[in-house]
């Protein structure tokens, strides 16, 4: 393991199963579905960069302090293979592309999004 790999985590950590039960953010039919599900429960989607360090650590930091479990829906997308579905996240919701970024969606919109260092599980629960 590299210097840079145990400062950030390689693809060993990438791979490490997370607490959060994520559903995966594939097609850009699920977008609808998002939309859809939030208006009875609220839905987070996670953007990440899976060859950014700082995305990485947004991530890793999110994973830790999330306790939102049966609150929220987490849906993670891979910014890499899917940025088609980044792409009409930002024109959908009306927000900018970020790379980490997190949205939660409530009624059909999105009430909060946030990026970077700003990414904190703790500040959803203020939106719920």
């Amino acid at each position: 393991m590299s210097l840079f790999d145990k400062i950030f985590g390689g693809a060993e950590e990438e791979n490490k199963e997370s607490k959060i039960g994520w559903r995966l953010l594939t097609d850009l039919g699920q977008l609808k579905e998002i939309t859809e599900e939030s208006i009875n429960h609220p839905v987070v989607i996670f953007k990440h960069s899976t060859r950014c360090s700082v995305s990485r650590m947004a991530l890793r930091h999110f994973e830790n302090e999330f306790e939102l479990e049966g609150k929220v829906t987490p849906y993670f997308l891979d910014l890499l293979n899917h940025r088609d579905i980044s792409n009409e996240i930002a024109v959908k919701f009306g927000v900018v592309h970020q790379s980490p970024q997190l949205l939660l969606i409530s009624n059909g919109k999105c009430i909060y999004n946030t990026s970077h260092s700003d990414i904190d599980a703790v500040t959803i629960k203020e939106y719920l």
